[in-house]
């Protein structure tokens, strides 16, 4: 008999958009247990942009505002006309699975960076309407290079409680944003649903495509930052 080996898909990190950085990052620590932020120094010199990564469990939240002119960044503060969901970064770990299928859907790929052998990948958003959305692959699984030294190649003993689990996203039609979303992500949608490791995407009826809250495992209240709802899983 043959049996199939089911691949990692996860959520691993919900990224905002913000026009004042600090306000947010104190207002979502204030909210939820998070570590204390990790601002990346390459994100500068690559995007025009400074940030604050901040690990919540072994999933992390960041936030993101331009510090340059003309970046995408800046861009979709101007689309959205303020505060909100930036990207969503979804965890894999088959890369090469990932790059045939990228290729084979046509989708265009606007951030390509390897270091170490943990991959990030950028997808157009008007190749997969609603957000930035990534596929990244690290060498060791459960490590997460982009939330600084410490989640390079290991994690923490102690992440603490909570993380993030899934999303909620407008859409002008939900279940075909819903199959656009899922096969860029290497699975099927479950009608207006795709369901990840531990969580799931929600795509609900609005009047644009656009990720409006993330859901957080732990939760005792629901609260709003940066534009976004977080919700309880």
């Amino acid at each position: 008999m043959t049996t199939t080996t089911k691949r990692m898909l996860r959520l691993r990190q919900a990224t905002l958009v913000a026009q004042d950085l600090d306000a947010v990052v104190e207002t979502l620590r204030e909210a939820l247990p998070l570590a204390d932020p990790f601002r990346d120094p390459v994100v500068g010199p690559f995007f025009g942009i400074h940030n604050a990564v901040m690990a919540l469990g072994d999933t992390f939240v960041e936030v993101i505002s331009p510090v340059q002119e003309n970046t995408a960044a800046g861009r979709h503060l101007d689309r959205l006309g303020g505060d909100g969901a930036y990207m969503a970064m979804f965890q894999v770990d088959d890369l090469a699975a990932a790059r045939a299928r990228i290729d084979r859907l046509g989708l265009r790929v606007i951030f390509d960076y390897e270091v170490e052998g943990d991959t990030d990948i950028h997808i157009h958003p008007r190749d997969v309407p609603g957000a930035i959305i990534t596929l990244d692959c690290m060498k060791e699984p459960e490590s997460w290079r982009w939330a600084g030294p410490e989640w390079i190649a290991q994690a923490p003993a102690v992440t603490g409680p909570g993380r993030v689990t899934g999303a909620t996203v407008t859409a002008l039609e939900p279940t075909k944003l819903a199959a656009t979303w899922a096969a860029a992500l290497g699975t099927e949608a479950d009608g207006d649903r795709i369901v990840l490791d531990g969580g799931e995407v929600r795509f609900v009826s609005g009047e644009r495509d656009n990720i409006a809250a993330f859901h957080i495992e732990g939760l005792e209240a629901d609260f709003t930052a940066g534009g976004v709802d977080f919700v309880r899983a």
